[in-house]
């Protein structure tokens, strides 16, 4: 299998959906972190992702994503709360984090439709 795509540049916030499947489709090698709540996690998920809720992201990131040289992929629901997630990383010393352009709900309508939409 070819080596997959580059990541996209730290210095940019966000990772496309398309982008993200290539990476996956690739066995590229990172953390897919869903900042959602359980209740919304039961509803739908990504495969291979992990629950870390933005609710307790701050005092638990440490346990979860000990490693800050990893890269991290982190979506929600729309993309704002993975926003807001991927900063506090970035802020606390991680620099390949990335948040899912419109979050779940682009993954559904652009990547994978059988992904239920809420």
């Amino acid at each position: 299998m070819p080596s997959p795509p580059p990541w996209p540049d730290p210095a940019v916030l966000e990772i496309e959906p398309a982008a993200l499947a290539l990476l996956q489709h690739h066995a590229a090698t990172f953390r897919l972190i869903d900042c959602r709540e359980p209740e919304e996690w039961d509803i739908n998920r990504l495969p291979n992702a992990e629950l870390l809720p933005l609710s307790t992201f701050s005092t638990d990131f440490r346990e979860v994503l000990p490693d800050p040289a990893q890269p991290i992929v982190i979506h929600c629901h729309h993309g704002m709360r993975s926003a807001k997630a991927a900063l506090f990383l970035r802020h606390h010393g991680y620099a390949r984090v990335w948040s899912l352009a419109r979050g779940i709900e682009g993954w559904s309508l652009e990547v994978d439709p059988s992904v239920p939409r809420y």
